[in-house]
């Protein structure tokens, strides 16, 4: 997540920043104007059983390693994560949007310096895609950056939550929807995986993409962003718990059908904290679901919290708690087969 000064230190402030067995409730129940798809459904539970801890670990363990240099955006050590993201797609047979012809949409250099950027190289958002069965044209987002800020005076900065964490969520995802797709039980909106790049610069990937989209921004239906899930912050050490920031800002459904989902599934303490405005670290605006939120487009961002090792070279795969993420991720996995599936495209109905 993209670091901000709040006015104490400047007058400044930037607007950019073993498998656990989880039960699934079965009873029927309802969310806003789409009727829940949850139920019985054994899709569902199949797809969902497979996004595992093991799995998470063996791949943030890559993405947050040393050679990858903290993953800075345009870096040697970023593209070599690109890489293994790319080929992980590939192995899981998710491929990508047929109109971009590869898993890369470049975002340059010259598009990063002319909103503020110092010398930042050429980078790439990496994106993976699932073709809805019955309504493809309607795109569901699920995103995460999978920049971080580096090597700093010889230091390497691993950025394991941030946004490791987010990344590996992502490809797990992916993983669950696919494993769907090939059980005959595929999502009916298509499924856009979205890793974007420069949200640590200025949330550059993600705003390159709304102005350069893939698909029609008219078209898209949601943003759940996912920008540090493996971590807990002081105020809520040792508890079962999420931020979830902005999902009632632009739909009055999207709060309501996340909050069901969790009910669902994992049950987790959902802290609405940070959706106030006054609030100073200003987070609905600091990570990349907010250039979605500008174009009209209803968004949730999931987040751990401010962590004493954020942005800080020892943000590292040890201290992730690796069931944490694992129930995180399942719930984003959820909320996403919810409105992907759902009869109803979830309303637009707030500015």
């Amino acid at each position: 997540m993209k670091k901000i000064l709040i006015p104490i230190f400047s007058l400044v402030i930037l607007t950019s920043c073993g498998t656990s067995k989880v039960a699934v409730n079965d009873k029927s129940s309802s969310t806003a104007s789409g009727s829940s798809v949850f139920k019985s459904d054994k899709g569902f539970q199949s797809a969902y059983q497979t996004i595992k801890l093991e799995d998470l670990k063996k791949n943030l363990y890559v993405i947050a390693a040393d050679d990858m240099e903290g993953r800075d955006t345009g870096s040697p050590g970023q593209k070599k994560a690109g890489v293994y993201m790319t080929n992980y797609y590939k192995s899981i047979g998710v491929s990508f949007p047929k109109t971009l012809g590869s898993y890369y949409q470049k975002v340059s250099a010259e598009y990063m310096k002319q909103r503020g950027a110092r010398n930042l190289p050429d980078s790439e958002n990496i994106l993976a895609f699932i073709e809805g069965s019955e309504k493809p044209e309607e795109i569901v987002v699920i995103s995460a950056h999978y920049d971080h800020v580096g090597t700093r005076n010889g230091v390497v900065y691993n950025g394991a939550d941030d946004d490791g964490s987010g990344t590996v969520a992502v490809m797990e995802i992916a993983k669950a929807f696919q494993s769907a797709k090939k059980a005959g039980n595929g999502p009916k909106r298509s499924i856009l995986f979205l890793h974007v790049t420069g949200e640590e610069h200025g949330l550059f990937g993600s705003e390159y993409y709304s102005d350069n989209p893939v698909f029609p921004l008219a078209n898209t239906v949601v943003d759940l962003n996912i920008d540090m899930i493996g971590r807990d912050d002081p105020e809520n050490r040792g508890k079962n718990y999420v931020y979830v920031i902005g999902s009632e800002m632009l739909s009055s459904e999207l709060k309501v059908i996340n909050e069901a989902a969790n009910k669902k599934t994992v049950n987790m303490e959902l802290n609405y904290k940070y959706d106030d405005p006054k609030d100073p670290e200003r987070l609905y605006y600091r990570s990349d679901h907010y250039n979605f939120a500008k174009n009209n487009i209803p968004v949730a961002f999931f987040f751990d919290g401010i962590h004493e090792d954020y942005h800080k070279p020892t943000d590292d795969v040890e201290k992730i708690d690796y069931s944490m993420l694992q129930k995180r991720t399942q719930l984003v996995f959820a909320t996403a087969w919810e409105i992907a599936n759902r009869e109803a495209r979830i309303v637009v109905d707030k500015k």
